[in-house]
């Protein structure tokens, strides 16, 4: 009786079947999901530092330009010409760029978009420096818990102001000197920044909800302070 080599039963070849896989991609899909969620509002909040902290680097340049020169400087030539826009003893616009060249500063928000200015004219004039008694021309209001514009300054008080125009950048210039200005119809706020020649701005915190009132927003409005800015040109003795 011939023998024969004893042979192990054929085994089954171990694998993923197609609904393991699927479920293993849909898991690692969620995880994904929930870590892009923090990292983009990281990445959010970091612009928006970046953006403050530029804004504030030049409202301390516009104040030593302020004490240096006893005037203000003008809104910039173009978004690709930062030096200020004068002619003579005026300016040419009271509402535009940031004159970053003239303020040597940065010139973009945390979004790469070249920062807005507006100055009050007689806090520009460089032959009738301004004093105590200069009037003012801006106002900044914000929205009450009502949803109604309340005052956040006094009516017709500061002396000028820098904007940013956010994160949809409407009313904004990309560093590619690009125009943005198709934003959607529900920021009625932001196009009052747009609008209303750099005299009336709208500063509030920042808001998706484009039923609320207001609408849309995400601009960024700092000023400077007239009480802030005339003790600073008392202590150095530029002002009585």
């Amino acid at each position: 009786m011939t023998s024969f080599p004893y042979m192990p039963p054929r085994q089954r070849q171990s694998g993923f079947t197609i609904v393991e896989i699927a479920i293993v991609l849909l898991v690692v899909g969620l995880m994904i999901g929930g870590l892009v969620a923090p990292l983009s509002s990281q990445l959010e909040q970091r612009r928006v530092s970046e953006t403050v902290r530029a804004m504030d680097e030049a409202k301390e340049a516009l104040m030593g330009f302020a004490l240096r020169n006893g005037y203000l400087p003008c809104p910039a030539i173009s978004a690709a010409d930062g030096r200020e826009d004068r002619a003579g003893a005026t300016c040419n616009k009271r509402f535009g760029y940031l004159p970053w060249a003239t303020l040597g500063v940065g010139r973009l928000d945390g979004w790469g978009r070249v920062l807005a200015y507006t100055v009050t004219p007689a806090f520009a004039d460089s032959t009738a420096f301004f004093t105590l008694a200069t009037k003012r021309d801006i106002t900044i209001a914000t929205r009450g818990v009502s949803g109604d514009l309340a005052p956040s300054t006094d009516v017709e008080d500061i002396p000028a102001a820098i904007m940013s125009f956010g994160r949809n950048g409407y009313g904004g210039t990309s560093d590619q000197n690009t125009r943005i200005l198709d934003a959607g119809n529900n920021n009625v706020d932001e196009k009052t920044n747009l609008q209303s020649g750099g005299v009336a701005l709208i500063s509030r915190p920042a808001s998706t909800d484009p039923r609320g009132a207001g609408g849309e927003f995400d601009d960024i409005v700092i000023w400077i302070s007239p009480n802030i800015l005339y003790n600073r040109m008392v202590a150095a003795q530029k002002l009585p």
